[in-house]
């Protein structure tokens, strides 16, 4: 990101290359909403590109990128309100990871889109904090850099969400 600061704008085609199934996938978990994420992966990167010289390289350019995402999905929402469109995450694990589920079996898929129709029951930080944390694989100090929060708030959030999460899973089981 420093090379494309400095006006190297070939290199963001790297950066996009390298991130952009990874903001995809935080992206579509947030919103349940193939074509919303899409734009917002091209959004994010328009915002990374016409901003670039906030980027300072004192942080991770992850934190950087993911503020960025957070701000605009924020942003996108305040104009018109989250219409979710509940596809199969299933669908779209090729976008999201990179392969596919097909040889999931059934019962796994079924706990699978269970476990995403609870998530999508839970409140914006909970969801937020499993996402970059469990799907995004991201460190509780990584997350912290992006929520602009301590890491043990970070650990609280993760432990209430997951708590959530297992209320919300639990209630729709019944």
């Amino acid at each position: 990101m420093l090379r494309v600061k400095t006006g190297d704008l070939d290199k963001m085609g790297l950066l996009f290359e390298r991130y952009h199934r990874s903001l995809y996938g935080f992206l579509f978990h947030m919103t349940y909403n193939k074509e919303a994420s899409e734009d917002l992966v091209q959004n994010v990167f328009y915002k990374m590109l016409k901003y670039r010289n906030t980027f300072t390289g004192d942080g991770e350019f992850m934190a950087w990128m993911y503020q960025i995402a957070r701000n605009t999905l924020k942003d996108t929402y305040k104009k018109k309100p989250q219409q979710t469109s509940h596809y199969d995450v299933g669908e779209f694990a090729d976008k999201i990871a990179g392969g596919t589920l097909a040889d999931e079996p059934l019962e796994a898929k079924q706990t699978r889109a269970e476990l995403h129709g609870a998530m999508g029951n839970l409140s914006n930080d909970h969801r937020e904090v499993l996402i970059m944390s469990r799907f995004q694989e991201l460190k509780y100090q990584e997350i912290a850099q992006i929520l602009q929060i301590t890491e043990g708030a970070v650990k609280v959030r993760a432990h209430r969400a997951m708590q959530e999460l297992k209320d919300v899973y639990l209630k729709m089981k019944r």
